[in-house]
């Protein structure tokens, strides 16, 4: 019924087409292996394999889709378990029609989100987690790169992070994409993951270096 539901939902749309549906995370690996789509719409608790197992194994194979976990456990550990696994995107099934519409164009032209109901718990699980000692710098990025990317976790967009540092919107599109190459992350998700991750920025401590 789910599935029904969101296939209705997105074949409303004249530019996607939903190319298959799985019953579980292993038929999922399979079919998305076979059809190669550009965005999978993955849920967490499924037999056999479950969703993380699934998005883990299929990001890690060759042609990897952008993946958005859609779920009705938004625990922290649930999140948690899926910015690591490599989703580009975090949706809970209460959001919106036109929220998901617009979370898989977003996911799909190689940006990444959370859903606004669980952003905050993002930050929430990296502060109950003893971090890392703050490093004074990270030698792969210049100052400038770094403060873009602390700007980056904090959850700024583009255009919030060029007015912070008074600079063109393209700028910060450049230090970003800078940023993401230099480290090897695949999009702002696994950004904002390094960031916390690496000790850079501490929720509710001020930022390294500043």
């Amino acid at each position: 019924m789910v599935r029904a539901g969101l296939r209705m939902v997105i074949e409303t749309e004249p530019d996607m087409t939903v190319v298959g549906e799985a019953g579980d995370g292993a038929e999922a690996v399979a079919l998305a292996r076979r059809v190669r789509p550009d965005v999978v719409l993955m849920d967490i608790a499924m037999p056999r394999q479950d969703g993380l197992s699934a998005t883990s194994t299929l990001l890690a194979g060759p042609h990897p889709p952008r993946i958005i976990v859609l779920t009705t456990f938004d625990t922290d550990e649930n999140l948690y378990r899926a910015l690591r696994a490599g989703a580009s995107g975090f949706l809970l099934k209460v959001s919106s029609p036109e929220h998901l519409i617009a979370a898989i164009r977003v996911v799909a032209g190689g940006e990444a989100l959370l859903d606004p109901a669980v952003t905050t718990r993002v930050i929430s699980a990296f502060t109950a987690q003893p971090g890392p000692r703050p490093p004074t710098e990270i030698p792969a990025l210049t100052p400038r790169e770094a403060e873009v990317l602390r700007l980056v976790a904090r959850g700024m967009s583009n255009a919030e992070i060029a007015a912070a540092l008074v600079v063109g919107e393209a700028t910060v599109k450049t230090h970003v994409a800078r940023v993401l190459m230099k480290l090897g992350l695949r999009d702002r998700v696994q950004a904002v993951v390094f960031a916390y991750e690496s000790g850079l920025i501490r929720a509710g401590f001020p930022d390294s270096g500043t």
